[in-house]
């Protein structure tokens, strides 16, 4: 069997993040004044609002949506689609306050739209935001499945906007769980459990394979006491190019020595698709969903807050490591 990467599944991220810097390349007009940015290219930006900041922010749950359509249940791919957003806005230091939602199809249909709405609910009360509006498209000649996404937004103190500027040498890293493979890296897993002639009905894990694919992502709304309450460094959502997350930063050397215990997804993903340890790394979560990076005697004060546990640390240099494996080359 050959081996698989998210390249050969159909997503370079390298080739990505090219078209991203192409785009990026062509827009440069900037607003001055009231609700100029303060903050740009980073999970979230921020716009200048006087005496504080409006974060803003948008994402989808991307081929997630093709396995709840295999499954015929999309009632937790809303709160994906809330926290792939509220998520990114925390990780400036930002309180996520209201959300928009964006749904196109080839066909309306009364229940699934029903369902979508019950995790979009749920996701909302879970992160304390309100759905503002939103819209629904059809669109027949171009959609043939569907697709969700939101735009979020969230108020910042601009003094207190978590850049990852402030990180030094000797931060430690303290990784969160994640609640398993989140919204990203699900072209590759499908890619691979499709090739391996599984149904998504097949039984792994005392649940259906798809059952697993689908449990929701982990809404880290906690962080926010963590924010207010200890001296933090960097925040960083672990999404789309796995720990490469860490270099969004700060230019230092992250070393992850002590990584959480991956799901049992992971490992079924990894040895049906021959996936080599470094690319899972730089696709999934691999069991962290969310990290903060914070000086050692700031550590009992995290855990008062959240779950989880120092998993690495960062010193000078460049790069990100898992153990002695480099996986940002």
């Amino acid at each position: 069997m050959e081996k698989f990467s998210y390249a050969k599944a159909g997503v370079d991220i390298r080739q990505e993040e090219k078209a991203v810097k192409s785009l990026l390349s062509k827009i440069k007009h900037i607003r001055e004044g009231l609700g100029k940015p303060i903050l740009m290219g980073h999970y979230a930006s921020v716009l200048d609002f006087g005496d504080f900041g409006i974060a803003i922010t948008t994402d989808g749950v991307g081929t997630k949506i093709i396995v709840a359509e295999k499954m015929e249940k999309f009632d937790t791919i809303g709160i994906d689609c809330v926290a792939m957003n509220v998520n990114d806005l925390i990780a400036i230091g930002a309180e996520p306050i209201a959300m928009v939602d964006y749904i196109a199809t080839f066909k309306p249909d009364e229940k699934i739209m029903e369902q979508i709405a019950v995790g979009l609910e749920k996701g909302c009360e879970i992160a304390n935001i309100t759905l503002v509006g939103g819209e629904t498209a059809t669109l027949p000649d171009l959609i043939r499945g569907w697709d969700l996404v939101g735009t979020a937004i969230g108020i910042v103190d601009k003094n207190k906007i978590v850049t990852g500027d402030n990180i030094r040498d000797g931060d430690l890293i303290f990784g969160i769980p994640s609640s398993g493979i989140h919204s990203n890296g699900l072209t590759l897993a499908r890619k691979v459990i499709e090739n391996a002639g599984l149904s998504y009905h097949d039984e792994f894990n005392g649940r259906k394979i798809g059952e697993e694919l689908l449990e929701p992502t982990r809404i880290y709304i906690e962080v926010l006491d963590v924010i207010k309450n200890c001296e933090v460094h960097g925040l960083a959502h672990i999404t789309g190019g796995g720990l490469l997350n860490l270099k969004r930063l700060k230019k230092m050397k992250f070393v992850v020595d002590k990584p959480l215990k991956p799901h049992k997804i992971f490992k079924l993903i990894q040895e049906l698709g021959k996936i080599e340890e470094d690319e899972m790394y730089r696709t999934f979560n691999m069991g962290m969903g969310f990290a903060i990076i914070l000086p050692e005697d700031e550590i009992d004060c995290v855990k008062r807050y959240v779950d989880g546990k120092v998993v690495g640390y960062v010193e000078r240099g460049e790069g990100v490591y898992v153990r002695e494996m480099r996986i940002d080359i």
